[in-house]
């Protein structure tokens, strides 16, 4: 029964939209619109053009792979809050990674190129991004565990096993 109810969990599905998500927002806005960097910021105005492709493409596809999938375990009965705290857990956590990791660590790009001081940019990017994957933690406590414990207690008390 628990298997069964793991199979609808939408937490999983939502994750994968969250990073979709947040991905295509940052190429969408801070590379194409604002163009304040790119994916890659320490080679040629090629190399940083390619770099985006491969990360739109690969964004894009987390975003259609999950949206299918969270459709299709919604359609089972999946627990709405579940998917909701994935995309948020997505799209903090892939964002918190991007401005300590990439921004920070490997230095493969700043928020905004060339900017005098990037100290505000960091403060409100990492800031961001940490209060979206602390929204999910949150939500994903209130929905309950993605293992269908909920659902299997949920079940319980409405006479059906």
């Amino acid at each position: 029964m628990a298997s069964q109810h793991a199979e609808r969990s939408l937490l999983w599905p939502g994750v994968l939209v969250g990073v979709g998500v947040a991905g295509s927002v940052d190429q969408i806005v801070l590379h194409q619109l604002l163009r304040w960097h790119h994916f890659y910021d320490r080679g040629s105005q090629a190399a940083g053009l390619i770099a985006d492709g491969v990360f739109h493409l690969g964004s894009t596809v987390a975003l259609v792979v999950g949206l299918m999938l969270l459709v299709d375990r919604w359609r089972l009965g999946g627990v709405r809050r579940q998917g909701l705290a994935g995309i948020l857990l997505g799209a903090g956590g892939f964002n918190l990674y991007d401005g300590i990791v990439q921004h920070k660590l490997l230095g493969l790009h700043q928020v905004r190129a060339g900017a005098p001081d990037n100290l505000p940019y960091d403060v409100a990017f990492i800031g961001v991004a940490a209060t979206v994957l602390l929204a999910g933690l949150l939500l994903l406590r209130v929905a309950g565990p993605p293992d269908g414990a909920a659902a299997s207690r949920q079940d319980r008390n409405h006479g059906r096993r």
